[in-house]
């Protein structure tokens, strides 16, 4: 981890020996009491920690400094099909080192139903695989996640002036990497769909072309769903000029 995510009532306690960041600041940063190291609140400033003891428990103990507010994140959501749990993990990761502004699994034609009851989102690990994606990037901003509500549903409560993408092998009309952006001296506020594993079902397509979605591809290579979701937001958020968000 690039920088170490709290919540604001955790600035005010020792960090626990159990606690992967004890384990981090202690044996991989190795910091000594009086020494610093970079710290955050998770969805607010980012700042300086500070050693003030390390006792023979394993605990951290320390005092921190904030500084500012970090920028918003940029104004992209996904909607992804529902992938297996070992799949959604890797998403939530990859996708909230990037910089995403909300993540949204949904149940399609040809996604396993059964996913939704994953103990991933039963029991709230799935947050935890967001703010190791945050601490990778040196960020403090985790995006919204939700999981299990239809793809009909998801599309409904779009924002009306977005631009509207979906991923598709088989019936693509453009590159993403060339599709003709909108005449705008604004970068808008953007939507990526990318199917389930198995991908869009024809009803899916036909619900994402009637709710304003360009069909696009990566091009010919077929690549896993983790991979196609870090490939496509990164060519996504490099053509709208989004990279320093």
């Amino acid at each position: 981890m690039n920088i170490v995510l709290f919540t604001r009532a955790e600035l005010e306690q020792a960090v626990p020996s159990g606690d992967s960041r004890a384990r981090h600041l202690r044996e991989v940063l190795r910091r000594a009491v009086g020494e610093e190291f970079d710290l955050g609140v998770i969805n607010g400033p980012r700042g300086k920690g500070r050693i003030a003891a390390l006792p023979s428990d394993g605990s951290v103990h320390f005092t921190s400094v904030l500084g500012d507010e970090p920028p918003l994140l940029p104004p992209l959501q996904l909607l992804i099909g529902l992938p297996r749990p070992q799949t959604a993990r890797k998403i939530l990761q990859e996708c909230t080192a990037l910089g995403v502004e909300s993540i949204h699994f949904v149940a399609t034609g040809r996604a396993d139903p059964n996913y939704a009851q994953s103990t991933l989102w039963s029991s709230g690990e799935w947050r935890e695989h967001l703010v190791e994606g945050a601490q990778q990037a040196f960020c403090t901003r985790l995006p919204t996640v939700t999981c299990g509500q239809p793809l009909v549903a998801a599309l409904a409560e779009l924002p009306p002036a977005t631009l509207r993408l979906a991923l598709d092998n088989y019936e693509p009309t453009a590159g993403l990497a060339d599709f003709a952006l909108p005449n705008s001296t604004t970068a808008p506020s953007a939507v990526l769909a990318l199917g389930p594993e198995r991908g869009w079902a024809p009803a899916d397509r036909a619900v994402l072309r009637a709710a304003g979605f360009t069909l696009v591809h990566l091009g010919p290579r077929v690549l896993r769903a983790e991979t196609a979701s870090v490939a496509a937001i990164s060519i996504l958020k490099a053509r709208l000029g989004w990279l320093s968000m």
